[in-house]
């Protein structure tokens, strides 16, 4: 009987070791930078998604930031770089859906992207230089860089050195860590964010590899993000629970409720919402 507790209390020994070591593990994997600069200067505001954009205002365009600046609201934009290397803020790789032609942002100058007009209104693709001044004195910017294969430092590079020409808070993000990783060697005095959500259940183009590893927030051991920014509705999986458990710092998209936005704030979130309905709701 002695030899049999023994083995037992061994073996109890054993799992609460490996439960220890897998614990230290994640945690030295998912845990990003603690003390990464001026996030007090970005809490405490909502974020309009592509700008305060909906009823003949399209997304991501001036009157959408106009818009969103004038109610107090920070926003979220995209910027992807063009083909003379101009900054400008579309969402899509394509052109088909926000102005209806065929094409891709990339492989057009910003003269030609100028030309086009954003789904059958008169308003244009603007660029950063463009949407920052809105918000300088008013609010801050959450901006994604949206890469492609050449562009990943390029982009990070010429974003920040734009953003830091104008008196406004900002923070950048990213699904792609290259970015991020360029930003924590060379800028490591701007936030930075990973960009994720639940890839499994919604593939956005991934292979299986980044679907595990971005679903999981894997590439945070070598990005040490500022916070994580991840889809509303997959905020339970356990890389998620993980990081809120440990005190990260996060950001949620996109809420399409005032209920969504208070119940983030709760969780002391960053709100990034569009096109909300019901009631509106205030902070407790």
């Amino acid at each position: 009987m002695f030899e049999m507790l023994l083995v037992l209390a061994g073996a109890a020994v054993g799992v609460a070791l490996l439960v220890a070591l897998g614990y230290g593990l994640a945690w030295a994997v998912l845990h990003g930078r603690r003390n990464g600069p001026g996030w007090e200067k970005l809490d405490g505001f909502r974020y309009a998604h592509r700008g305060l954009h909906g009823c003949g205002v399209p997304e991501n365009s001036l009157a959408a930031f106009r818009r969103a600046a004038e109610a107090g609201y920070g926003a979220e934009l995209d910027v992807r770089l063009t083909k003379d290397g101009r900054l400008a803020v579309i969402h899509d790789a394509t052109l088909d859906r926000v102005c209806g032609v065929s094409g891709r942002a990339a492989e057009l100058t910003a003269a030609a992207l100028s030309a086009l007009r954003l789904a059958g209104t008169e308003e244009r693709i603007p660029f950063l230089e463009e949407v920052a001044p809105l918000f300088a004195g008013r609010a801050p910017l959450i901006v994604e860089l949206k890469t492609d294969w050449r562009s990943a430092g390029d982009l990070a590079r010429r974003t920040v050195e734009c953003l830091d020409r104008f008196s406004i808070d900002y923070c950048v993000e990213s699904f792609d860590p290259r970015p991020l990783l360029w930003l924590r060697r060379r800028r490591p005095d701007v936030l930075r964010g990973q960009l994720s959500q639940n890839f499994h259940r919604h593939p956005s183009g991934q292979g299986l590899w980044n679907r595990l590893a971005l679903t999981n927030l894997f590439y945070n051991v070598f990005t040490r993000p500022d916070f994580v920014a991840y889809r509303f509705e997959d905020r339970g999986q356990p890389a998620v629970r993980l990081c809120r458990r440990w005190g990260m710092r996060m950001a949620y998209w996109t809420l399409r409720s005032w209920t969504e936005v208070v119940l983030a704030e709760r969780e002391r979130a960053l709100p990034i919402f569009e096109t909300l309905d019901g009631p509106k709701e205030e902070t407790h």
